[in-house]
């Protein structure tokens, strides 16, 4: 399975013109709120679920499936560390309590047009990279222009709107946006680019073009100490980080010592854990979570879990059917592909009734479809009509075969796939033209999903369709995935409520044809890029959401994926020598982006009772 997210920077796909002197009135902020006010004040001392005085020191190790050969973080090529992220620090940075809030990190303020087409940030003059040199607005310049000439498609995606990045002077930059009125691109913009050190990368022949295992120079609360390529790496807390003490910090980065360790199999990533290998996972198996937390040290307490309802937008989970193979070009395909799926029993005899089905692309929020479609739905979706199945403008969705009813759901897409030129001949769906069988491989990097591909398998050739399984190494899965080498992998996507620019590599028709952008599927559709430009501009969140349940409807109806389930619960497992504030973060994604709380500290006391046990 594999996970669509962006890199711990991104940038613009537009080039930077030279940019002259800002004429529009603006105003200097503390924080940027997409709607309505930042919840925290200039003078706030940290962030609310943070316990400010928690001790430094100690260490936890984290378990991380797959592998890295790369620790260049803006290139398509080669497969970095998620964690990477510990290594830098953006302009701003977001609350994990608000979703479309950001505050000032390596920016002390930001001066901002009053028509948003411009913001000039101001660095900190505290801002230092490891090497002790001062973080300049050259930098951001640097990383701009770099991933300009040689960044990843999805990388680029994020900052679309951005026109051009310009040092006013060591420690000004200015930005400037294609939109006007719009706060996203912003605060995209903000949040979402990390200066790299000029100095650095263009110093002793590096490229940064190309692959390097050797650590980057950084300038956020960790740097690298070792790294054992594919196997391992370690961060080390940098003692005197200059944004230790600032609000947006204070309580957070706590461990001395981060250590990744990569495991290539999923039962033997959980092995380890049960044997104390590393200290703290989220669990994504509800046969695992349900039975498979019997052994003693999860008995005698010394393994704690906990399940905490989220309130996060999550993203969709599904086998993407690429539509760039004829098989999967016409959407009568793709739905009775659809109704043999089987979730009913998958769900009750392999996944413990422990998730909930996918029925949006947004699901967990309120930017999906639900129920028939509305008035103001309904208004963006008409001029649209002559292109649109007609069920788009009149029905709730409701994936089909999810009635249980194996034999009819057979005869739906048997029919289906008549109607679309494919028949049953000797047992064998093949082409009614060319007698081509119809075949169908699922591409993934690890066996952990067979369990769910297996009885699916079993239910395509029930109808005479040659599917198959294929298991590849993680480096050959991230090849295919770039070049779109598959006929069906399954994807998760996430996004970063609101939805924004990433809607554009997920389904935007010039990302079809881009390699290595998230366009799985191959969405090649003039209404859903009118849906996209919509939900990127509108001015307020009702329009947002107006904009992006419409193009839900577009996509489910286009049967571009097959639904699978999504978790409201965030399952997390630790070895019992940590300590943390009483709440975490209403929306915070920190343990998923770096496989850890950030706001949890170690626990000497229960480290010492856990090692006397």
């Amino acid at each position: 399975m594999r996970f669509a997210i962006p890199a711990f920077l991104a940038l613009s796909l537009l080039s930077a013109p030279l940019l002259t002197a800002p004429a529009a009135a603006a105003t200097s902020h503390h924080a940027l709120a997409l709607w309505g006010e930042p919840k925290l004040p200039a003078d706030f001392a940290h962030l609310p679920y943070v316990n400010p005085d928690a001790p430094k020191g100690g260490g936890i190790v984290i378990g991380s499936p797959g592998s890295f050969d790369s620790l260049n973080p803006i290139i398509l090529r080669g497969m970095t560390p998620r964690t990477l992220g510990l290594t830098g620090a953006a302009l701003m940075t977001g609350s994990g309590d608000e979703l479309d809030a950001a505050y000032g990190d390596i920016a002390e303020s930001v001066e901002l047009a009053d028509d948003k087409s411009w913001a000039i940030f101001t660095l900190r003059a505290e801002a230092r990279w490891h090497d002790g040199k001062p973080v300049t607005a050259d930098d951001v310049v640097f990383a701009w222009n770099s991933i300009q000439e040689h960044g990843a498609p999805f990388v680029k995606s994020f900052l679309r709107q951005t026109t051009g990045v310009e040092a006013l002077d060591e420690r000004r930059l200015r930005a400037s946006f294609a939109t006007t009125g719009e706060m996203k691109p912003v605060i995209d913009f903000a949040t979402t680019l990390s200066p790299l050190p000029k100095h650095w990368w263009t110093a002793e022949g590096r490229d940064i073009s190309k692959t390097t295992l050797e650590p980057p120079l950084g300038n956020g609360p960790y740097r690298i100490k070792a790294v054992d390529a594919g196997r391992s790496i370690t961060y080390e807390r940098v003692a005197d980080w200059w944004g230790r003490d600032l609000p947006i910090n204070r309580g957070l980065n706590n461990f001395d010592t981060v250590r990744v360790d990569y495991y290539r199999d999923d039962d033997v990533l959980f092995e380890a854990f049960k044997a104390g290998a590393y200290d703290f996972r989220v669990e994504n198996r509800a046969q695992r979570w349900s039975i498979g937390y019997d052994f003693p040290a999860a008995k005698d307490g010394r393994v704690q879990r906990r399940a905490e309802k989220t309130e996060l937008p999550l993203g969709a989970q599904g086998f993407r059917l690429n539509t760039r193979r004829a098989q999967f070009a016409d959407p009568r395909v793709r739905e009775a592909l659809n109704h043999l799926f089987d979730f009913p029993w998958i769900h009750k005899n392999i996944l413990y009734g422990q998730y909930t089905r996918t029925r949006s692309n947004f699901p967990n929020s309120d930017y999906g479809a639900s129920g028939p479609p509305q008035p103001e739905e309904l208004a963006l979706l008409e001029p649209h009509r002559d292109r649109l199945d007609p069920r788009v403008l009149t029905q709730p969705f409701e994936p089909p075969g999810n009635d249980g009813d194996q034999r009819g759901n057979l005869r739906k897409a048997l029919a289906l796939f008549k109607a679309a030129g494919w028949e049953l001949k000797d047992g064998k769906l093949v082409n009614a033209r060319s007698g081509e069988p119809f075949r169908l491989e699922f591409v993934d990097e690890s066996p952990a999903m067979n369990r769910i591909i297996e009885p699916f398998v079993a239910s395509l050739r029930r109808a005479g369709i040659d599917a198959a399984i294929r298991i590849v190494d993680s480096a050959q899965m991230q090849v295919r995935a770039d070049e779109f080498d598959f006929d069906s992998t399954i994807v998760n996507f996430n996004f970063f409520p609101p939805p924004g620019q990433e809607l554009w590599s997920y389904f935007g028709s010039e990302a079809a044809g881009t390699k290595g952008s998230a366009n799985y599927s191959g969405i090649k559709d003039p209404v859903a890029d009118d849906l996209i430009a919509k939900a990127l501009s509108a001015r307020d969140e009702a329009g947002v959401k107006a904009a992006t349940r419409a193009l839900d409807r577009v996509l489910l109806w286009g049967f571009y994926m097959i639904p699978q389930w999504y978790n409201d619960e965030n399952w997390l497992a630790w070895w019992d020598r940590f300590g943390a504030p009483a709440r975490g973060p209403k929306f915070d994604l920190g343990f998923k982006n770096n496989w850890f709380p950030a706001w949890w500290w170690y626990d000497g006391q229960k480290a010492a009772k856990l090692s006397g046990r």
